[in-house]
């Protein structure tokens, strides 16, 4: 199994910040944020590579980080491989869903595969969705999607702090997706996307055919929209600390809270 990072966002919310550094760099607890997010995604044994994609603007910060990662950490034991989507701006970004697409492409991916967002920080297991998940996929070996797509989710904030600001998520009894919206005004649940997902390998084809149809390629939220309406869906909420690092705020909070005080 595959990680996909996707990290070749612009930040823009975070300038100056972000102007020379990628959001995934920035540091919260004397080392950056995309280091934290690899110490748990080795925690998943299945995983044997670990894909990060950027931009031209940032490649070589990501370049020179991975070189001095590799030698302090010469037992991490998960391969890591930058990949270039060749953008130069905000402008002509391809957004997170278009990166996805650009990964399986160049590396002829044809796996099952996880996605953590590079500007994510939390402090719980990833073991427990990835069992979920794979028990599913075994138990669903055969049929055309061999396996259920899992979204993590966050549910420690009210419907008023995730109003206008996070996909927000509604579960059935038996925790499957059965509502999703991007950012909403009134939400109907509390419950938001986290950028933390595990795919079969199906929903490779599934995400080529919802660009090919012209969904929108900057966030997950849009795809995973889309996919609930045809594909079961699997939700698993976290119950620890988490942080999506989009502004200032919560940059502080993360810093704050990862620095104990």
């Amino acid at each position: 199994m595959k990680a996909i990072i996707p990290a070749a966002g612009y930040a823009t919310r975070l300038y100056p910040l972000t102007r020379d550094t990628p959001k995934a760099l920035l540091e919260v607890k004397g080392k950056p944020i995309l280091e934290h997010i690899l110490s748990k995604i080795r925690e998943v044994k299945a995983i044997d590579e670990v894909l990060i994609v950027t931009n031209a603007r940032f490649y070589e910060n990501f370049d020179y980080w991975l070189e001095e990662f590799q030698e302090k950490h010469r037992d991490f034991g998960v391969k890591i491989k930058i990949i270039n989507d060749h953008t130069q701006s905000n402008e002509d970004r391809l957004g997170t869903m278009g990166d996805l697409k650009y990964v399986f492409d160049e590396e002829k991916l044809d796996e099952d595969f996880m996605v953590v967002n590079g500007d994510n920080l939390f402090n719980f297991s990833l073991n427990v969705p990835y069992e979920l998940f794979e028990s599913q996929r075994k138990a669903s070996q055969g049929k055309v999607c061999a396996g259920k797509p899992l979204v993590g989710l966050y549910g420690g904030l009210s419907k008023a702090e995730v109003a206008g600001k996070f996909g927000v998520v509604e579960l059935n009894g038996s925790n499957l997706v059965k509502g999703f919206e991007e950012k909403p005004l009134e939400p109907k649940s509390n419950l938001i996307s986290t950028g933390i997902y595990f795919f079969p390998k199906a929903a490779i084809g599934l995400i080529g055919q919802f660009l090919a149809e012209g969904g929108k390629a900057d966030a997950p939220g849009y795809f995973l929209e889309w996919l609930h309406t045809r594909e079961q869906v699997m939700g698993f909420v976290f119950k620890d600390k988490w942080f999506d690092i989009g502004s200032f705020e919560q940059l502080g909070k993360a810093r704050e809270e990862f620095n104990g005080g």
